[in-house]
């Protein structure tokens, strides 16, 4: 029977792999279930290489944003195209995609998902493992989520980004200020994705890590408690923002595509 075991230490042995009765498949299950079918969407959105701005309202899909690339059609590449034109299993955002799957991939809340519904690692408290043995994070490649503080840094760059192509969409039909349904899903996306982005560990630790006398540092005791009460939704910031990025990009490809209309609410 094997079993997962502390050096030198004994525990009961036990022919069943758990003694749970509640159903603690659910959750690896849907995580199996969830995280496939999106990457499955955002592999083949991101390679698509079409649908992905309309010039009219200026809406960017996150999945192409910065868009840097010279196959990116005139307007939505607001920072520039340096990068030269790319085969299609290259994203148009390639020097921004690449570290966001990094830092999601190293996030404490996504390390216990798919640990648990693509690992078993274990699938549940409480639960046998299969594996024989227990390296932990020490090795190549796991060791590589010690760097998810500097994932972390960099998506906060790129969510500022994110916040400046929501406001863009903010544009109306004459060149001056408009609302449309467009504009309030990318707003209401970036308003997410921030949550996510400062509702993270290694965020709460940058605040207010390593001080010795939160009386001596009354701003960032402050900011420390209010990235602590973010924090404690993590998990759900981890989950909703995975739809709201789904529903950001297939509304501006719906629209991109002549799909349907915009609906305007001001201009």
């Amino acid at each position: 029977m094997s079993t997962v075991e502390a050096p030198g230490k004994k525990r009961a042995q036990i022919a069943a792999r758990t003694l749970r009765t509640d159903n603690w498949r659910g959750y690896p299950i849907f995580v199996v279930v969830v995280f496939t079918a999106w990457v499955a969407y955002a592999t083949v959105r991101a390679m698509m290489g079409k649908y992905y701005w309309v010039d009219e309202y200026h809406y960017l899909t996150p999945f192409y944003s910065p868009c840097v690339s010279e196959s990116c059609v005139e307007g939505s590449a607001h920072f520039g195209t340096f990068l030269p034109k790319l085969p299609f299993f290259i994203p148009f955002a390639a020097i921004s995609l690449p570290f966001l799957l990094l830092f999601r991939l190293t996030c404490y809340y996504y390390r216990k998902a798919y640990y648990r519904g693509y690992w078993a690692s274990p699938s549940a408290c409480a639960v046998r493992e299969p594996h024989a043995k227990y390296t932990g994070e020490r090795r190549f490649p796991l060791v590589g989520q010690n760097l998810h503080r500097y994932f972390w840094a960099i998506a906060a760059v790129i969510s500022l980004i994110n916040t400046y192509d929501a406001l863009l969409a903010f544009h109306g039909k004459d060149g001056g200020f408009g609302i449309g349904l467009g504009s309030l899903i990318l707003l209401a996306n970036v308003v997410l994705l921030w949550g996510y982005t400062l509702s993270c560990h290694s965020c709460r630790h940058i605040v207010g890590g390593r001080l010795k006398n939160f009386s001596k540092h009354p701003v960032r005791y402050w900011a420390w408690g209010v990235v602590s009460k973010l924090n404690e939704r993590h998990g759900q910031f981890a989950l909703i923002t995975l739809g709201s990025l789904v529903v950001a990009d297939l509304y501006v490809a719906l629209v991109s595509g002549g799909a349907i209309s915009d609906l305007r609410i001001y201009n």
